[in-house]
């Protein structure tokens, strides 16, 4: 049994199990939480309420804390934390940390819990939340005695940043919150079975710079592993720069390197960029850094990247070869694994050299040349949305943050969005959850309230968690929200116009520029305290978001009125092979033969 043991205590004091889980927090380094009260968690909120070193953040829906917390975390590197009541306040939590553990967010979620011995009774406001977060947290604890408080939480903390960061939840009964017990800092904790990755396997590494010195067609797959890592950009620079093949990014992974770098194929996939998904079919090998091979990226896998071997570097075991076969398979953390590669890369440049991969870069170039990331207007006269995005960037600040909600307007964000620096880019990937935007963003901006926090999102995400705005008003947490308006499930009227013959089921949103509005968003943000503004004419997208940005004691709201008809190019159906992506101007790419 392997034991994580802390250095011996500080000091000893008698209080209750709620007091100590203050404590703890505070100890740990915990400035911002986000939350609701209720009873089961009561006892928590009423000492939390002198605490000078904890800042709680009272959101209107406890999915809201979660995203909130999440947005925090992305930012700061940090463990968000959250904090909502049993059963119904629980329920609610579930979604977000659904969305974190797929996106390997570090979260500490805090749950209430009726009194122990109610337990298992349906007693009032009781939720197995525990067992219904079991499939997608990192761990969980159910603490049911006073002096079982701190250790937990201390345990919860570290493994929700160690290792693959991800969602841990403690869920904390009623009467050990309000027991007494012996507070003591720092506490003994005891993770049988935890181990993290030691240093990558130094024969895995050389067989990796290996691969790449005789690879003719390479291309560097980086994933949002590297952004949870923290890996520098300095470091991944210096290895891309040394092997000189093209890179992709995915779409967790857009800000771990700059958008202009000459490189830089940018997103792959479903919705990705012709260059970076004819890479990946045409490479001879492929490195991946923290990427997972999800379906996203891969369309059907049997006819994924078809002649590439495959280098994938992961510091969870369980995602290599899960997709797809590793021929160097390599577990460890990436702020290890980056510079070992890429000295033993340089080293062996120096000693063998390495096959010319001057024809590849040509013919990548020619991809690049020959199929731009574009869209065809749409003959209704409104405004199109990926030209309100270019008009953003155009206005945007370098050191903005940007978030987005899910859907169609998440994809364009994804093509027309130039990121400079890393930790810039927050976005719901692998869940995909419509709500995410205004509590990430509102996240994201408590945590750097110097900085810009711009949120793309769309009508129909807006409006499942905008209720936000109520507390970024009240709390002084001025977040700028661009609402791609079209009046519609964007993504899944497109799904609907291509594969099934236009017949409009259930998407239709009514609130664009031809019907009445419901809700009528301008309005709806005034009476939030916010601002609201509205565009609906190329010549003023300017001089609103000016406006906009000139704006920065309350949130800001700008309704964007677009085209409906507007979709997101390229494009891979669902279920086909990578090879039949589609361009904006109907053109399906050729790919040289060799």
């Amino acid at each position: 049994m392997t034991r994580h043991k802390v250095p011996l205590e500080k000091g000893r004091q008698m209080m209750t199990g709620a007091q100590a889980l203050v404590r703890a927090l505070e100890e740990l380094g915990v400035t911002d939480i986000f939350g609701m009260p209720g009873g089961a968690i009561l006892p928590f909120y009423d000492p939390l309420l002198t605490s000078d070193r904890i800042r709680h953040v009272l959101v209107r829906h406890e999915q809201g804390a979660g995203h909130a917390a999440e947005g925090y975390a992305m930012v700061t590197g940090k463990p968000g934390v959250c904090v909502v009541t049993s059963g119904p306040g629980a329920t609610n939590l579930v979604t977000a940390i659904g969305d974190a553990h797929m996106d390997s967010v570090p979260l500490v979620a805090i749950t209430g819990q009726v009194g122990s011995r109610n337990i298992g009774t349906d007693a009032f406001q009781e939720a197995d939340i525990v067992g219904a977060t079991m499939p997608f947290v990192k761990h969980s604890f159910l603490v049911t005695r006073p002096e079982d408080v701190v250790p937990r939480v201390a345990e919860a903390f570290h493994l929700a940043a160690t290792g693959r960061p991800g969602p841990v939840l403690v869920d904390v009964a009623k009467d050990a919150q309000e027991g007494m017990t012996e507070f003591s800092w720092p506490p003994e904790t005891d993770l049988p079975g935890y181990h993290l990755p030691g240093r990558p396997n130094q024969r895995r590494v050389i067989q990796a710079a290996e691969a790449v010195a005789h690879s003719e067609r390479p291309v560097l797959y980086l994933g949002g592993g590297l952004n949870r890592a923290g890996v520098p950009a300095e470091q991944l620079t210096e290895l891309i720069d040394l092997i000189g093949a093209p890179f992709v990014t995915t779409l967790t992974a857009l800000d771990v390197m700059p958008s202009d770098h000459p490189l830089n194929l940018r997103m792959p996939g479903m919705h990705g960029t012709v260059a970076a998904v004819g890479s990946l079919q045409r490479a001879d090998l492929i490195v991946s850094l923290g990427a997972r091979f999800d379906d996203r990226v891969t369309g059907r896998p049997a006819s994924f990247a078809p002649r590439a071997a495959v280098v994938h570097v992961d510091i969870d075991p369980a995602e290599i070869s899960k997709i797809r076969a590793a021929d160097v398979p390599i577990v460890g953390d990436l702020t290890d694994v980056v510079p070992a590669l890429t000295a033993e890369v340089r080293d062996l440049f120096g000693r063998e050299g390495r096959v010319d991969i001057g024809p590849w870069r040509t013919e990548v170039e020619r991809i690049v040349a020959t199929y731009p990331t574009d869209w065809t207007d749409t003959d209704d006269g409104l405004l199109q949305p990926q030209e309100v995005i270019n008009h953003l960037v155009g206005a945007a600040a370098e050191d903005t943050i940007w978030v987005t909600g899910v859907g169609q307007h998440q994809m364009w964000a994804a093509h027309y969005l130039r990121f400079n620096r890393q930790h810039t880019w927050l976005t719901s990937a692998g869940a995909g959850t419509m709500g995410y935007g205004v509590p990430a963003a509102m996240g994201a901006k408590r945590a750097c309230p110097d900085r810009p926090v711009w949120l793309i999102d769309g009508d129909g995400c807006f409006q499942m968690t905008n209720q936000e705005l109520a507390t970024c008003t009240l709390n002084d947490i001025p977040i700028k929200v661009a609402v791609i308006n079209n009046s519609s499930l964007g993504m899944v009227r497109q799904w609907q116009t291509l594969f099934y013959g236009e017949r409009y089921s259930s998407t239709d949103l009514h609130t664009g520029a031809d019907t009445v509005r419901v809700p009528d968003f301008v309005r709806l943000a005034e009476a939030y305290g916010a601002v609201g503004l509205r565009c609906d004419r190329l010549e003023d997208v300017d001089d609103v978001i000016a406006q906009a940005n000139s704006i920065n004691d309350r949130p800001v709201v700008i309704d964007f009125i677009v085209s409906a008809d507007a979709q997101v190019w390229p494009m891979v159906a669902a279920g086909v092979s990578n090879d039949e992506i589609q361009h904006a101007r109907g053109m399906s790419p050729q790919w040289e033969e060799e």
